[in-house]
């Protein structure tokens, strides 16, 4: 009898264990976009590890999902659109902008045999996009289309994940599509597509920025702080080596060791990421540039009615950011 009670007593006592060894995980979500690379190669590298944190990476198909679990205390932190932030935050939600990520890069590509040129050329053809309401909506609708002349209805947009954009474009089920890296450069290579437009040559934004909850901030502000600061060092070697980076990150996007090309044959998938990197601008702090253009975004979320304040007035963004660390970094 009291060798079976020490032996429940010890079960006991490793399931507390192991409670607390997951309680004390540091739960950090992501897209698996390039926009996310950074949160990839913070964990594929050590980084977070060499901070002193146990992290664990969870992988979200959306960013509304991804939100979702940070204002429900799931996640820690996460890397996605601004605008995920600025819809739930005008509903009452406790969130913060605690750095930056990567700047808006979204090119549209189109069918080679679509006959269009130009942003204007969409007219009347099908595309497709992300989700209704997501960041890629948003700068779509309220930006490039705009600015071409059109309206929404104009165009037959389709909002689904970039994996399935690239599939429609190879299957001929959309005319054009509005991508992220590496989808953008993964479409480029294996169907008859080229690229018309990349907003972030006439509209530079952040696009993906760090985000947690106002309750994790003050309750695990250290290991927010070193997640950062892993994630800091990770967007110095995508900049600074991505080649090296691209080893790290590679098989995230391409699970084969080598992509099926229509002009150059089978590349090496490290190759295709190496190059697809090249084409972003990381950044872990956010410019006073920056946040106002995050202010226009939010005022664009506003106008077509994605974004609904209690008194009606203009959603400030400042009330959800917190630059503490960057200025303690003196970034």
């Amino acid at each position: 009898m009291k060798l079976s009670r020490l032996l429940f007593f010890a079960a006991a006592v490793l399931v507390l264990s192991g409670q607390a060894l997951a309680a004390n995980k540091f739960k950090v979500g992501y897209l698996r976009v390039m926009d996310d690379a950074q949160a990839i190669a913070a964990h594929e590298g050590g980084f977070y590890k060499k901070q002193g944190l146990d992290v664990e990476l969870i992988e979200f198909k959306s960013g509304t999902d991804l939100i979702k679990a940070i204002v429900g205390g799931q996640l820690d932190t996460g890397v996605l659109g601004f605008t995920n932030a600025v819809a739930w935050a005008s509903k009452g939600a406790n969130l913060k902008v605690v750095g930056g990520a990567q700047h808006g890069y979204h090119a549209i590509v189109v069918r080679e045999d679509s006959g269009i040129k130009d942003v204007a050329g969409l007219k009347g053809h099908s595309l497709a996009s992300q989700a209704e309401g997501s960041t890629a909506d948003t700068v779509l609708k309220g930006v490039v289309l705009k600015n071409a002349g059109l309206k929404v209805d104009d165009v037959n947009i389709m909002g689904v994940s970039p994996q399935v954009a690239v599939q429609s474009l190879v299957g001929k089920r959309v005319d054009a599509a509005f991508l992220f890296e590496p989808q953008a450069s993964i479409a480029q290579l294996i169907a008859p597509v080229k690229q018309i437009y990349e907003i972030g040559e006439v509209w530079p934004f952040p696009c993906m920025v760090v985000i947690t909850s106002g309750e994790t901030l003050a309750k695990r502000r250290a290991e927010v702080w070193k997640s950062l600061d892993a994630q800091r060092e990770a967007i110095d070697l995508l900049q600074k080596k991505p080649a090296e980076a691209s080893k790290l990150i590679a098989s995230y996007f391409i699970s084969e060791p080598t992509l099926k090309t229509l002009k150059h044959g089978d590349l090496p998938r490290e190759d295709v990421i190496r190059d697809a990197i090249k084409s972003q601008t990381f950044s872990a702090a956010l410019t006073a540039k920056e946040q106002l253009r995050m202010q226009e975004i939010a005022d664009i979320l506003q106008q077509q009615g994605a974004l609904k304040t209690r008194d009606g007035k203009p959603f400030d963004v400042k009330t959800i950011i917190d630059l503490s660390w960057q200025k303690d970094r003196k970034l």
